[in-house]
């Protein structure tokens, strides 16, 4: 009933009374007269349709009604009192949760260092990291499933997608410690492509950039193996049943000590990593958060370097 719906500031106004004892004490600290005061709870008392204190010419008290609006009140002020700073703490990016979604490749060769960060200073942010393919990265941004996106290869800005370029990834050539690959060279497209050759699955953004260098070079691309997963990939190569070409981010999922890394050049393939959110709508305090802190981080610093302690 409306009679029944009160705003938190005769909430207040009443507890204050109910601990305070009297309306001339009262009224002082909280900054009104008494006649106002006693107005207020009168016409509190009045949509109520009950008396809520007993008065006399000295002092108040609270009736059983009374009593139980306290009781009720008082619930409803500290859970007011918790969700503002609740809220507070979300607006200051302290509490929440933020959703990434990215590459494999660039979600395992970039985010750790700077999701550490991150938390060094938002320790209480819930962060989700979703791995998937440069299609369904660019999909969870548009339908708002994810709060930013990491992506590798050309995304245009439009009005659904605002993108923001981070770093240039260059390729290199993968092979086993031992193998077609021990001499501390630079190897060519040319060089490798004509050798028994481990791709990643069509559809990724590595396969796809491999496509191009080949068709650039009008090199007859057949792969001996396809698979899905880097580490699938460097084990196959490790193994020596064949060599690969990846971007440098990658090749912290490789980890494996039978792998080397050389240059590969004619062409130099770079493919470019950004950062995606979804255009027209407000960020969250905690995506902001993460956002200018990659905006404001040398990312080039993150990538790791392939040609030292190499065999």
């Amino acid at each position: 009933m409306e009679r029944n719906k009160f705003d938190l500031d005769e909430l207040r106004i009443f507890c204050a009374l109910a601990r305070g004892g009297g309306f001339r004490a009262v009224a002082d600290d909280i900054g009104l007269s008494a006649s106002a005061l006693s107005r207020q709870i009168a016409r509190l008392e009045e949509r109520l349709g009950t008396r809520l204190f007993n008065r006399d010419t000295r002092n108040v008290s609270l009736t059983p009604q009374g009593e139980t609006l306290l009781r009720l009140a008082e619930r409803v002020l500290n859970t007011a009192t918790g969700a503002g700073a609740e809220f507070d703490a979300y607006l200051a990016a302290r509490r929440g949760r933020l959703t990434i979604a990215g590459l494999p490749s660039v979600t395992a060769g970039l985010l750790p260092s700077i999701v550490s960060r991150f938390l060094a200073e938002h320790p209480d942010v819930d962060v989700q990291i979703n791995d998937a393919l440069s299609d369904s990265v660019i999909r969870s941004i548009e339908q708002g499933e994810a709060d930013l996106g990491f992506t590798a290869g050309a995304v245009e800005t439009s009005d659904r997608i605002s993108f923001r370029n981070l770093l240039s990834d260059r390729f290199v050539a993968v092979g086993a410690a031992g193998g077609t690959l021990s001499e501390r060279r630079s190897y060519t497209w040319s060089e490798l492509v004509g050798q028994p050759f481990v791709a990643m699955a069509r559809g990724t953004s590595v396969r796809n950039l491999t496509d191009a260098a080949c068709s650039q070079l009008n090199l007859l691309f057949r792969p001996r193996f396809e698979v899905a997963h880097l580490a699938t990939a460097g084990a196959f190569v490790a193994q020596g049943l064949g060599v690969t070409a990846l971007p440098v981010l990658t090749l912290p999922v490789l980890r494996s000590e039978r792998l080397v890394y050389r240059p590969l050049t004619e062409p130099d393939l770079v493919r470019q990593v950004g950062i995606i959110w979804r255009a027209g709508h407000v960020l969250s305090p905690a995506a902001m958060a993460f956002l200018d802190l990659v905006r404001g981080t040398d990312l080039s610093k993150e990538v790791p370097e392939p040609f030292t302690q190499q065999g």
